[in-house]
Formats: structure tokens, C-alpha cells, sequence
């Protein structure tokens, strides 16, 4: 957070600088010191991000600070200079704009480090007081990346008619309630449309933890009867997990997405 925080103070400040520079030094109008710094922080910073690209989330934040500090000192510095009375519309819009982007740096800024020392230990419980330690971290855990090129999004939709069209009929799930840290049978049956089992596929899977991908469990299942696979899979921690599994014979490949809910071992 502080990083963020320190980048987009930092680059306001320099541009109200540029600002009054050329307002008194250079002596042009304000519009025409606002236009310039504008034009010029566009300028360095779309090449810089494309090269040290940071996140789409983090380069609006940054380009939408940076271009209202420029635009508040084109109007503020422009009424001053020229001894008008600034009109209360004008200042309530920037206000608003710059108090969204501001929470939005702060979100983001939480999502990706999590909350401070001195306000995590405020909010959240205790470790040390017996409860279990609480991530204030959320890193967008996905099961699939797919939107992120057209191509592989292209050939997942391919792969969902094919997996349709096919019709393999697959049931899952847990022999008894999974415990955390408890090895817990996980079974799945898979038969063809018409009833038969699918023997001989190769069956894997991962548990993604929607908090931390750092917990993620692959797991292997092992086929034990015609069309039946299953293995012992143990999760470390409680709450809710999310499930990518993948059926593979020959050429042929199915996949299923869900969720499940692990106890607490106490």
C-alpha cells in the first residue's frame, strides 16, 4: 500500500510543481500549464507502463490521479491568477472523482498486501488469542485464464461443445464430510452416454483456495473399479474450495468445475 500510495503522491506532486512553474516562471496561462503537464504525463507515462506493465487496475488509477491533478490546477490556479471566485459545482465534481480514485488505490492496494500491521491487528482477531490467522489479501484466484487470450479462449468454447456433444455422465464427490488436514476419500464414476463405463482415462484434479493460491492441492485419482477413480485427498485448511477436475481418454477430454466446503478439524 505504501508503494501505491507513495507513486501517487509523488507524481501529483510533481505535476502541480510543473504547474506552477510554468505559471510563474514561463508565464503561460494556467489552461495552457494544465494542457502541457496533461499532454506530458501521457506522454511518459503510457511508454514507461507498457514496458514495467503494473495491472490494468493499477495503470488507470495511477493515469486518472495524475490527469485530474492536472486538470484541479488548471481551474484553481486559473481563478486565482485572474481573481474570480471559484463556483462550488467545479470543486464538487473533482472532489468526488478524486475521493473514488483515492478508495479505489486503497482497495487496491489491500486486495494485492493486504491490510496494515496496526489496522489488521485492530480489525481482525488475535492469533495468539487461540483463533486461527485471517489473510487480508485477496489475489484473485481463477480457476480458468482464458479471457486472457482469444485463442485459448476460443479453445475452451471448442472444447465445451465437444464435451457436450460427447455426453459422458460423471458423478463426484466426497465418500464422508472432508476434514481439514484429515485425508478424506474423493471418488468419481464416469460412464458414456449410453451407460457404459469409461475405463483406462487418466483422472487428475486441483482444490484452488479462493484466498490464496499458495494452499492449492493437486491430486491424482486412481481407477479401482470399471469407471470408478478415487483417492484419499487432504485439504489444509476449513471453508470453502473451489474444484477443477479432468477426465482424459485417448483424446478425449472432459472437465468439470465446482466447489465444496471443508470442516474445521476442531
Amino acid at each position: 500500500m505504501t508503494d501505491l500510495l507513495l507513486s501517487l503522491g509523488l507524481g501529483a506532486g510533481l505535476i502541480v510543481l510543473a504547474n506552477l512553474g510554468l505559471i510563474y516562471i514561463a508565464r503561460v496561462s494556467a489552461q495552457w500549464a494544465a494542457t502541457v503537464t496533461a499532454l506530458v504525463t501521457v506522454a511518459l507515462y503510457v511508454p514507461y507502463s507498457i514496458l514495467r506493465w503494473p495491472g490494468g487496475d493499477i495503470f488507470a488509477i495511477h493515469l486518472a490521479i495524475y490527469l485530474l491533478t492536472a486538470l484541479a490546477c488548471g481551474m484553481l490556479l486559473g481563478i486565482r491568477s485572474s481573481g474570480q471566485r471559484l463556483h462550488w459545482g467545479p470543486i464538487a465534481i473533482s472532489s468526488f472523482f478524486i475521493v473514488v480514485v483515492v478508495l479505489g488505490a486503497v482497495f487496491i492496494a489491500v486486495a494485492e498486501r493486504g491490510l496494515p500491521v496496526a489496522l489488521r491487528s485492530w480489525l481482525l482477531p488475535d492469533p495468539a488469542a487461540g483463533n486461527r490467522p485471517v489473510l487480508s489479501v485477496f489475489p484473485g484466484v481463477i480457476s480458468h485464464d482464458f479471457q486472457k487470450k482469444e485463442a485459448l479462449y476460443n479453445q475452451y468454447l471448442q472444447q465445451v461443445e465437444q464435451q457436450h456433444q460427447r455426453g459422458w455422465q460423471v458423478q463426484k464427490g466426497w465418500l464422508r464430510d472432508p476434514v481439514s488436514g484429515t485425508p478424506t476419500p474423493f471418488r468419481i464414476t464416469v460412464h458414456s452416454r449410453e451407460g457404459n463405463p469409461i475405463s483406462g482415462a487418466q483422472v487428475a484434479g486441483r482444490f484452488l483456495r479462493p484466498s490464496t493460491s499458495t494452499l492449492d492441492v493437486d491430486f491424482v485419482l486412481t481407477e479401482t473399479a470399471p469407471g470408478v477413480y478415487e483417492a484419499p485427498v487432504s485439504l489444509p485448511g476449513p471453508g470453502s474450495w473451489n474444484l477443477v477436475l479432468q477426465v482424459r481418454k485417448d483424446a478425449d477430454i472432459h472437465e468439470i468445475r465446482a466447489s465444496t466446503r471443508v470442516l474445521d478439524s476442531q
